[in-house]
């Protein structure tokens, strides 16, 4: 029996998709495409498992067949970490189907939901029961949590959170020969040994499948407020950050910086949105920062209004801040971060663009970046910076944008590499990381060679040759490339038309 047979008669003829030149219909570039359009790879097929079991046999028939596995849930990555490499030869094993919400446990604040479950019906579902899911992500009506749970996503409210890491209790993986661990605990304590769920969150499908897991749960908050404030520098908004923290304590629930240029992209590409108190030409007076935060109160919405307007009080009368606005209502404070969650598709209209994802110690940032635009306006002049993201975890998407009169195209192949190293140079300087929460899929694979540690990355390959020793699961992703561990000689590489002769 050959081996797309194999996986039909696993999953049935319906959810074994391959690419067939004479029907348009069978287009894979949905799961062939990374999310950016910076690649597209070919599959050899795209299979999609309905259960856990199915994952596992399809697996073990992948082992057999020495066919390499990529993972993928919503195909949301930022770092080409999800899709199929050019080869022809690798199977995408895409976990959509599995999407169910196995169960919610009120008593516990737990709920159990499997991998391929989109992160906004998990939300609602959640909120439906009058309980908190707080990861919250601009993606988050089409990445999956098995997505969330592979990369480690951040989003907007880690600052009073966590992490997925810290969100999660427990879960359900196959493993690369697959063996299943079911290890869907609710519990918060329990000190038996390794703690496994580690090994798989953040690894990026290179160690096995996450199928299912158990996830915290909080209770809605009475009261969620938003303000948009105007700051006259990066120093300020850490002086904020800082007069937030100690007046709101645990209910600052989120803090978003946003440059004026990224906030005039905003403008030009979406003329339709309000930005308060926003001079779209920038002069000596505009200010050159803007502050979004977020506060959760568990008593009363007069108690937040209270305390969100005594805070916005006492940072203008100390200089933090120059102008304030506070949302009112839902439709106030959504319109408020529909700002902030427009910048990267506004970033996108104006053109290709060298991202970065860092996180820096709170208290580095405002040097960190007067530093980095120095040396970026002395090495490529005339280039725009595009610089948001979470300065209340130190998460900066530092972003270069080419020239308004270069071709966009032009300058992202001829200028990403020694721009990544200006940056991540600057990085390394204020004991930072080049990936703060989109994780490192194969774009940022040499680069993570080049700021690891030795120490640490001989260990991750010791991990990663432990439990996937014939390197099949997402190969060539987070770790440089190395020998593949197989009990056999080296062979030469097999082509696409090798596979097909031999797989008939």
């Amino acid at each position: 029996m050959n081996f797309l047979q194999t996986l039909r008669n696993i999953v049935g003829d319906a959810h074994v998709l391959t690419a067939d030149a004479t029907d348009p219909h069978t287009d894979l570039v949905a799961w062939e495409m990374d999310w950016r359009q910076r690649e597209r790879g070919r599959a050899l097929a795209v299979v999609r498992p309905g259960s856990t079991e199915d994952v596992a046999r399809v697996l073990q028939a992948c082992n057999r067949f020495r066919i390499s596995v990529v993972p993928q849930g919503g195909n949301t990555g930022m770092v080409v970490g999800s899709t199929p490499d050019a080869s022809g030869t690798q199977v995408v094993l895409s976990l959509t189907r599995m999407n169910r919400i196995r169960a919610i446990d009120v008593a516990n604040l737990t709920v159990t939901v499997e991998a391929g479950c989109v992160l906004s019906t998990l939300q609602q579902a959640c909120a439906a029961q009058g309980l908190l899911f707080p990861l919250r992500l601009a993606s988050e009506g089409s990445c999956t949590i098995g997505g969330n749970l592979a990369t480690n996503a951040g989003g907007t409210q880690v600052l009073r959170y966590g992490n997925t890491r810290e969100l999660c209790l427990g879960l359900e993986v196959v493993g690369a020969q697959g063996g299943v661990w079911s290890g869907l605990s609710g519990l918060r304590k329990d000190n038996t040994g390794y703690d496994l769920r580690h090994l798989f969150i953040g690894s990026e499908g290179t160690l096995g499948v996450i199928t299912a897991a158990t996830m915290k749960l909080f209770a809605l908050p009475v009261a969620s407020l938003t303000a948009l404030a105007a700051v006259p520098s990066l120093d300020h908004a850490v002086q904020l950050l800082g007069l937030a923290q100690r007046r709101l304590h645990a209910g600052l629930t989120g803090f978003e910086v946003m440059g004026h240029f990224a906030l005039s992209l905003v403008r030009k590409h979406f003329p339709q949105q309000e930005i308060a108190f926003f001079d779209a030409t920038p002069t000596a007076a505009a200010p050159p920062y803007y502050v979004l935060l977020e506060y959760a109160d568990p008593e009363s919405v007069a108690h937040a209004s209270d305390q969100l307007e005594r805070l916005l009080q006492a940072a203008l009368e100390l200089g933090c801040a120059t102008d304030a606005v506070v949302a009112h209502n839902l439709a106030q404070a959504q319109q408020l971060w529909h700002i902030r969650e427009s910048i990267p598709l506004a970033q996108a209209r104006e053109g290709l663009n060298i991202k970065h994802d860092i996180s820096l110690p709170v208290s580095q940032i405002p040097a960190f970046v007067a530093q980095t635009n120095a040396a970026i306006a002395q090495n490529w002049p005339g280039a725009r910076l595009v610089n948001y993201g979470h300065l209340g975890d130190g998460n900066l998407h530092y972003n270069v944008q080419a020239p308004a009169d270069a071709d966009a195209d032009i300058f992202l192949r001829t200028q990403e590499a020694p721009v990544n190293d200006c940056v991540y140079a600057m990085v390394d300087r204020y004991h930072g990381s080049i990936s703060a929460e989109h994780g490192i899929g194969s774009l940022k694979r040499e680069t993570l060679a080049k700021h690891k540690p030795t120490q640490a990355l001989d260990w991750m390959r010791a991990i990663k040759h432990a439990l996937d020793p014939l390197d099949l699961m997402n190969p060539n992703r987070v770790l440089a490339l190395q020998e593949r561990a197989t009990p056999e000689p080296a062979k030469p590489a097999e082509t696409a038309t090798d596979m097909a002769t031999r797989l008939a």
